[in-house]
Parts: C-alpha cells; structure tokens; sequence
C-alpha cells in the first residue's frame, strides 16, 4: 500500500505526460503480482467496493475528530479524502505494519457491510498521511491524479514493444491482476486470450477538425457522414463452441449496455460487429437525447418503456460479418459492405446513416449550420455536426491523425449570473471552481409579479486560470451566505457576475427547479460589462428545446396519457 500510495502522490503532482508515463513504467517493473496488476486496475477504474461510500467515511472520522472541526477543515481544503487524511489522529495503530495493496483490495472484496467501517478505521490507524489519503481514494474509487485509462495502457505497453492498441485488442477479456498481460507486454508470456464469442473490439475515434482540415477536403478523399445526438455502441453477435448465438451491445468505453437495451440486441441475428449511433426512434423519426436518458443507466427495463422509447442503431460502420474481420479494408469497402448488410438484415432497429453530400468546404459548412436542408425530416434535429472519415481508412483503434474528423454544430451560448459557488477537488481545492448559474423567470402575479434567478445549470471547466482567479476573487468578495462547503454569491439585478456559458443541448427536467438541464455546460467566457439586469431569461432557454419537448413537462405526459 505505501509503494502505491507514493505513485500516486507523485502522480497527482507531475504535469507532463512523458513524466507521468515513466513513473507508471517504473511502478510496474519494480512492483511484484499481484500488487501492480491491482494498482493498473485502480488506475483503470476496474476496481469497485460496493460497501465502501463517502458516508461512511464521514461517519467514520465523526468518531475520531470534533464534527465542526471537520467541516471547518472540509471547506477549507475541498477535497473529502484529502481532510480526513489530514486531521485523521496520528499514533492509534501501535507498531502495526501497513497493510499491502492485494490485502486492502481482497478484504474490501469480500467484507460484509458492517464489516467495512472496522476494516478501513484501522488501516487508517496504521498508515501516515498520504498512506491514509492513498486508501481512501482506491475505496472512493476517484483517484484524480491526471491518469486516463487509456495512459496507463500505454504505460503497460511501453513495458516492452506493444502498442497502446495491442493493449486494448485483449483488455476487455481480462480481470486483475492482469498477470497474463504483464508477462505478454514483457515479452515472457503469449497474448491473452479469451473465448468470449462476442468480445468488445476498441472503437476509432476522430479528431475534432480545424480550419486547415477543412480546406483540404475533397469529397474523392473524404467521406462525410452525418453526427448524430445518441451515444456511440458497438452491437456484436457471434457463435459460442456451442454453436450459440451470443449478442451484446456495448458502450463506446466497453460497458455490457445489452440488459438496458434488449429490442435493439434482439435485431442482430447474425454473426457480425457493427459500429453506430445509439438513438430513441419513433416512426423513423429521432427523438432528444434526454429520450435516450430515459433508457441509459437502467438494469432491466419494462414493457412500458420498451413501448413508449423503441431504440435503434442508426450504423455507420461494420467492423466484422460472419466471422471475416473487415477492419482493415479501407472505408470505401466497408461502407460497401455495410450498406449491403443492412440491407440485407431488413430489421426497424438497425438503419443505415446515411451519406452527406459535400462538394467543397462551403457546403460542408451548409450542412453543419443547417442540417435539415440536406436531410429530410423532423430528425434533423438529432444531428449535432459532421463526420469526416478518409474514403482510405482502415479501422485503427484510438485516435490515429489525419483520418477521422468531427466538426459538431457552434454550441448554444447564454448569459447567466452567478449565483452558488464551492472548492474543486485536487490542485484546485483552493479555488472555488464549481459554479451554479441562473436566469430570470417572473413570479408572482398581477402587481406582485417580481422577477426571480432560478438556477439552470452548473459549471466546473471552460475557464482560464486567469479567470478563475477572477472568479474566485469575486466569491470571497461577494459571499453572502454559506451552506456547508457551498458559497452563496451576491447576485442581485444591479450586481453580481455574469457568465457566458456555452452548452451542447437542453432537455426537458423534472429534477431541476427551472424545468429544464443542460448538457456539458461550461464557462465561456467572465461578462464583467454586462449587469445581471441583462442577463437572459428561462423563456430564451426553452426556445432551444427539441421540438417534442417544448410543451411543459405537464402537458406533454398529459397528451402522452
């Protein structure tokens, strides 16, 4: 525990990557099974303690440390596991020695719920300071320590001659410790392999396009392909030695969405991996996102829902058909091969995504800004950009340069005022860094009708250092009152702060005062010229709800009934 505990301490403070990626590197060969296969797999997220919560850590330092003491030290320092680190005693543990990683994770596994407080307080005990601030990240299971999953892949593949891809061919057919692929990656062992018939294959990605890519597109070099508002899947089918059908339907990142979403997995009765876009439809139109939502996140879903949010696949690629791998043939020859594939497979939860017509730069940017000119339909307004793949391309997974590109749609912009504010977490738990804004809406009526900030969104990124320095300054000025770790700012109609905040879309919500969230808000830019008076109001939000979504959240189950 204490060799991890130090990775990860200097993790937290390294800022470069090729930095980052020899400390990881050094961790691993120094580090014997199982403990850096378990230290791999925390700084993957592939370890989970179901009876581990901050609720109980709250409680748990209760009983050691003075309650407004702790909350006094919490809003100062902003991060939970860091303060209790901190102000835990020192000297309860006696001369015992600190547990080892593979113990911690073993225990944790396999406590019972009661057990967990009495197991945790005592490693506690045992451990200094960034020993004890190490455990309770792994049992929080948020590290935050500038490690992507995806880098730490690349830390295992630098272990000898692999590449980050290699990695993830065979990731999602492994468990920890990952012994198999450390003896692979240092050339001691053989590849891993798996006999799950259906294995998730890494997905391409894009790169987001910049002026000098569009000026050199060329409709006999590049494909251009409409970006749909769903979420990115990969629908695999194939045969167990069984003979079997197995079927799954998987997340961009390799999560089992197959439970969630059995009227789409159903459609696929042959052998064959397709990539595409996750979507509700109804009467071959796309609904919203926050349909989607409806279904996302969810272990079993009912009759009703099945009935009232059929999901589909809109594809845009085939990865494999009956057992031949297509992945490397260039796209021109998958697109082939898929176009006849669905044709073939003649099912409403699987369509083709179709084509965009795009002689020159120009009439790229037409179809971004006005996607209903090109694209027939009420679903035109599920389409969030444009996809540019090279006709050429093989299927690479990662993000390989110079052959998928993604342009997306100008986000929606709005002035909100600042209205609530709390610490970040980590290098910015001195800042207040989180933000909840607001918009006027009346209240009241006749002449008692006064106008009321009713918070619609938060925001925590988008921001310069500079600005957040700005902003901080302004909520240690203008804090008005306190709600635990939360600030309440100044935020009256002659002053305030008012933010721009650039956002992707906006849903109908019965969770949110206003009636309405945001998707992935953040700070644009600081209006310090602009008064709150002048700040937008709830009705220029609602103008930008989906069409199906307009009507209050009343009328619209009213008319569903």
């Amino acid at each position: 525990m204490i060799r991890f505990a130090r990775l990860l301490d200097r993790l937290s403070f390294e800022p470069r990557r090729s930095a980052k990626l020899a400390l990881m590197r050094e961790h691993f060969l120094k580090t014997p099974d199982p403990e850096r296969g378990l230290a791999l797999a925390a700084l993957t997220g592939g370890l989970s303690f179901r009876h581990a919560k901050p609720a109980m850590l709250r409680a748990l330092v209760a009983e050691r440390v003075d309650p407004h003491l702790f909350a006094l030290s919490y809003d100062f320092v902003g991060d939970l596991s860091e303060t209790i680190a901190l102000i835990w005693p020192n000297g309860e543990g006696g001369d015992a020695s600190p547990p080892a990683l593979a113990e911690v994770v073993e225990r944790l596994e396999a406590a019972r719920r009661g057990e967990v407080p009495a197991l945790v307080s005592g490693w506690l005990d045992m451990l200094d300071e960034t020993g004890r601030w190490a455990l309770l990240k792994l049992v929080t299971g948020g590290l935050r320590v500038g490690v992507s999953a995806r880098l730490a892949k690349t830390a295992v593949a630098g272990l000898g001659a692999l590449e980050p891809d290699d990695i993830e061919e065979v990731w999602h057919g492994l468990d920890p410790p990952y012994e198999t692929l450390f003896a692979w990656a240092m050339g001691t062992g053989e590849r891993p392999r798996s006999d799950d018939p259906v294995p998730f294959r890494p997905p391409m990605l894009a790169h987001p396009a910049e002026d000098r890519d569009l000026e050199a597109f060329a409709p006999e070099t590049f494909a251009v392909e409409w970006k749909w508002d769903g979420i990115r899947v990969q629908a695999a089918a194939g045969r167990n030695g069984e003979g079997e059908l197995r079927r799954r339907l998987y997340s961009r990142t390799g999560e089992d969405l197959s439970t969630a979403f059995p009227d789409v997995v159903e459609a696929l009765d042959v052998e064959a991996v397709i990539d595409g876009e996750l979507l509700v439809v109804i009467d071959g139109e796309v609904r919203s996102f926050n349909s989607l939502q409806q279904r996302l996140n969810r272990k079993t879903v009912t009759p009703k829902l099945l009935a009232s949010h059929p999901a589909a696949i809109r594809a845009y690629d085939l990865l494999s058909v009956d057992g031949e791998d297509l992945r490397d043939l260039p796209f021109r020859d998958r697109r082939a091969r898929l176009e006849a594939f669905v044709a073939r497979l003649a099912s409403p939860r699987i369509d083709l995504s179709p084509l965009v017509e795009a002689a020159d730069p120009r009439a790229l940017a037409s179809a971004r800004n006005a996607p209903e000119t090109l694209h027939a339909g009420a679903d035109a307004q599920a389409i969030e950009g444009l996809m540019l793949k090279r006709w050429a391309s093989p299927y690479v997974p990662g993000r390989p340069k110079g052959q998928w590109y993604k342009w997306k749609r100008d986000p929606h912009r709005i002035d909100a005022v600042l209205m609530y504010a709390q610490r970040g977490h980590g290098k910015r738990s001195s800042f207040y860094s989180d933000y909840t804004f607001g918009v006027w809406r009346s209240a009241g009526e006749g002449d008692d009708r006064d106008e009321e900030l009713v918070p619609v969104g938060k925001a925590y990124f988008g921001f310069t250092d500079e600005e957040l320095a700005e902003i901080d300054r302004f909520v240690r000025q203008n804090t008005v009152n306190r709600f635990g770790p939360v600030r309440e700012v100044r935020h009256e109609a002659a002053a305030g702060l008012v933010l721009e905040i650039a956002f992707e879309g906006l849903n109908r919500s019965t969770r949110h005062k206003s009636g309405v969230a945001m998707r992935f808000p953040r700070v644009a830019r600081l209006r310090f010229d602009k008064p709150p008076a002048e700040a937008d109001r709830i009705e220029t939000l609602e103008a930008l709800l989906p069409p199906d979504e307009r009507a209050p959240a009343a009328s619209r189950k009213a008319r569903t009934g």
